[in-house]
């Protein structure tokens, strides 16, 4: 069983697989040295080794696109994680999953210009077993997409699988309830905690770095714990809604903007389904996220936000054309769903903004 701990250098969150006895942070390459594994949990045995002077003390990141030592100066860059989980051959399994990651690394490589080499993919179809969507992969993926960032940075990070939601049990939630993102392990490792995501992805994000996070999953809609949701009727008109915790702390950026699209309110599910696509299942919210970009409705984030929820609430229609039939043609016919889809995207941010105004790019 994985072991969690902090850097000893720069306290980011790392997982120590079993019987080791050191770690290398994704984040800043220090090397933490755990005297002795089955004393793991007590901060108090780690020391700091410095890698940079000696080539030896280097462990490379399971990530052949992370570039080795420093973090490269360069600014205007793209990358994205990009994480798929499927549940394969338990009670759990997904059909949509596959498909939604394909089409996003389709997209964002084809539309978005992001270099396929600074996209990182988790999925279950992964030889890799450090691409797999476990746990400690996917902290790792996401401490990767914020190293180095600097001024002009786009960044991305789409999910699409499970979520749910647990006892809040330190009083930053407005509800009582975390909500989480459960990776392949997450019943034997634990889900991933929209406080962990913050903290990782969140709350080091500089000035002049943009993150975007696309999040098709149950109960997402503030799964990165941003301080303000956009509270959008069926009429488009909006009031944004104060989600700071009462306790005072501060769940933004270090100057940084984030902005998140997920498939629906905390209290709601999400569909994993072909009755948008017509071909294949999907998850809804990453198909209508898809379609609005190739319908030409992605001029500002109300606009988006709009044709996200009216592509979900106008499912009898004739969808499709453009790039995103020829994506969903590639896939085989997925299970049939029956019912109506109820679930309704949300945008959370970093900050408080006119959403008819400010253009929408990544």
């Amino acid at each position: 069983m994985y072991k969690s701990l902090n850097c000893s250098n720069c306290s980011g969150p790392q997982q120590l697989p079993p019987g080791a006895n050191s770690s290398c942070c994704a984040i800043c390459q220090a090397t933490t040295v755990v005297a002795d594994p089955r004393a793991a949990s007590s901060s108090s045995q780690y020391d700091h080794v410095h890698p940079p002077n000696h080539p030896s003390l280097v462990v490379p990141s399971p990530y052949n696109h992370a570039p080795p030592g420093p973090p490269p100066a360069v600014h205007g860059t793209k990358r994205a994680v990009i994480c798929g989980v499927s549940y394969k051959n338990t009670k759990n399994e997904l059909e949509g999953s596959i498909n939604d990651v394909i089409c996003m690394k389709f997209l964002l490589v084809k539309r978005f210009n992001f270099p396929e080499s600074s996209i990182i993919m988790l999925t279950e179809e992964e030889t890799d077993p450090c691409r797999r969507p476990t746990k400690s992969n996917m902290i790792l993926a996401l401490s990767w997409l914020v190293q180095g960032c600097q001024p002009g940075d786009s960044l991305v990070f789409h999910f699409s699988g499970h979520g749910s939601q647990q006892k809040d049990y330190d009083g930053d939630e407005l509800d009582g309830y975390d909500e989480t993102l459960c990776p392949t392990d997450f019943e034997t490792q634990g889900m991933l905690v929209d406080d962990e995501i913050n903290a990782v992805i969140v709350k080091p994000l500089p000035h002049g770095v943009k993150l975007h996070a696309i999040i098709d999953a149950c109960h997402s809609g503030t799964v990165l714990d941003l301080p303000f949701l956009c509270r959008m009727d069926r009429d488009g008109k909006y009031v944004w809604e104060d989600h700071r915790p009462r306790t005072g702390e501060w769940k933004g950026t270090s100057g940084g903007e984030v902005f998140s699209f997920s498939s629906c309110d905390d209290d709601q599910t999400a569909a994993d389904t072909p009755a948008l696509s017509k071909i294949t299942s999907t998850g809804a919210m990453t198909y209508s996220f898809i379609l609005a970009i190739e319908r030409g409705h992605a001029t500002t984030y109300g606009s988006m936000l709009n044709a996200m929820r009216s592509t979900i609430r106008d499912t009898t229609n004739e969808l499709g054309g453009g790039i995103l039939t020829s994506l969903i043609s590639m896939f085989l016919t997925g299970r049939t769903y029956s019912g109506e889809i109820t679930q309704e995207p949300q945008l959370t941010a970093s900050e408080q903004f006119d959403v008819y105004s400010k253009p929408f790019s990544l």
